[in-house]
């Protein structure tokens, strides 16, 4: 099998994030494939997600909820060692997005006035867990711990009709809501469960956002519905960036990018290194584990693509550049005072911390969450998080005195900006008289 090489050494490119490796993913012109869709689905509701989900899935269902029961015996079939693991991961996933949960704080501006920012829970949440190549109740963990613990009043989970399992969801994705105490549950995929948590059908209310990784179809109905609905974000192919030098373990190094790559045939790998060595060695290594793993011809296309390869670089130095431009989804400090190099990272979704803190720790059991920006948004979007679930209200309480002691930088302002109305709103409050500007002159 052959991964690509690019050589940066000598002189990094102006124009980096333009020239390292990424998947094509043209969400724009998916748009209108999905705009269709979603106006089916919003104006005939429940009739048009059946109608799609038998058109896109090739499932006839009677309903898209998932019968109560149907969750709870999911759960008493599956076998004790995944229901022990799934709690295990429900527990540290708990711990950390706990303690992200933030406290209301009010703020004395002068005596007499005060801000306060109040923190509070969206209403209703739609929460998307894909179907497709994998099963992922890691993902139903990762989207309703955080908006459990947000204090999230309504939270609905959806994930794509599987033929295999009578017009059903998974059986493992059933049985982590079932752990987690979700009963709200429908089988419905692509974009027209977006759609469906947007605009509401006679089945399922209407949510006020929608969380959860998914394939294009899902990221474009994400941003043709966004502002009708809140979004996390539009969350394309996975992807990993591994950072080493030539302390790393070539074994460890081509072990992880494989764990990547066997999500999907689009699904991205890069290694950057200042170290040929290392690079040599684990284009050597590849092969054999790829060949030993059960997903070896996905794998292959994978790394293979153009969204995988190796990057060469002069220094750690320019690998930090390197990655910070790439703003992975998921980031692997493999080198010398790991942690060190580690703090300097500015762009990233997640970043995994030396040899013994791989990405598939972090896709189950680190206690952080696995729903993170991809395509390079990592420079500007965060991960899926208790705040993701919460908006931040500032509740203004003033006394007449304290008004009173602003008013004239009030009506200043507001007739340097010629809305007078403002600062006669202010004077209004008063029986005294604060003059505006333009009387003033």
């Amino acid at each position: 099998m052959v991964i690509s090489r690019i050589d940066m050494r000598g002189s990094l490119p102006a124009n980096l994030r333009d020239v390292l490796p990424r998947a094509d993913l043209d969400v724009e012109a998916a748009l209108e494939k999905v705009r269709p869709i979603c106006d089916e689905v919003r104006h005939r509701g429940a009739a048009a997600v059946r109608e799609l989900t038998a058109r896109f899935d090739g499932v006839e269902i009677q309903q898209a909820r998932v019968p109560r029961e149907a969750i709870h015996a999911a759960l008493r079939r599956l076998r004790p060692e995944v229901v022990a693991a799934l709690e295990e991961a429900i527990r540290r996933t708990r711990l950390v997005h706990r303690d992200q949960r933030r406290a209301d704080v009010t703020t004395k501006v002068v005596p007499g006035g005060t801000v306060t920012e109040r923190w509070v829970p969206v209403d209703r949440v739609g929460l998307y867990v894909p179907g497709g190549r994998a099963v992922y109740p890691s993902s139903v963990v990762m989207n309703v711990v955080p908006a459990q613990e947000a204090g999230v009043a309504s939270l609905a989970v959806t994930s794509p009709a599987q033929k295999d399992h009578g017009g059903l969801p998974h059986p493992t994705i059933l049985a982590a809501c079932a752990l987690l105490g979700v009963e709200e549950v429908y089988s419905v995929g692509g974009a027209q469960a977006v759609a469906m948590f947007a605009y509401g059908t006679e089945e399922c209310p209407a949510a006020s956002m929608v969380t959860g990784p998914g394939n294009i179809w899902v990221a474009a109905a994400k941003r043709l519905l966004k502002g009708r609905i809140g979004i996390d974000s539009e969350a394309g192919p996975t992807e990993i960036a591994i950072l080493a030098d030539e302390t790393a373990d070539p074994v460890h190094v081509a072990s992880d990018l494989i764990s990547q790559a066997e999500h999907d045939v689009i699904a991205a790998a890069v290694l950057v290194t200042d170290s040929v060595r290392l690079a040599e060695a684990v284009e050597k290594e590849l092969p054999g584990q790829v060949n030993a793993t059960r997903h070896a011809q996905r794998i292959t296309e994978a790394l293979g693509g153009r969204q995988s390869g190796i990057v060469l670089v002069d220094s750690i130095e320019d690998g930090l550049k390197v990655v910070d431009a790439y703003a992975a989804e998921h980031l692997e400090i493999q080198t010398a005072d790991a942690a060190a190099v580690a703090a300097r990272v500015r762009n990233a979704g997640a970043i995994f911390v030396g040899p013994y803190a791989p990405v598939s720790l972090g896709d189950y059991l680190a206690g952080s969450n696995h729903v993170l920006p991809t395509g390079g948004c990592a420079c500007h979007s965060s991960g899926l998080s208790v705040q993701s679930f919460l908006r931040g209200i500032h509740v203004v309480d003033y006394t007449r005195e304290a008004l009173a002691g602003a008013a004239e930088h009030v009506t200043v302002l507001a007739d340097a900006e010629d809305l007078p109305a403002h600062g006669a709103a202010i004077r209004a409050r008063f029986d005294w008289q604060v003059p505006s500007r333009k009387e003033t002159q």
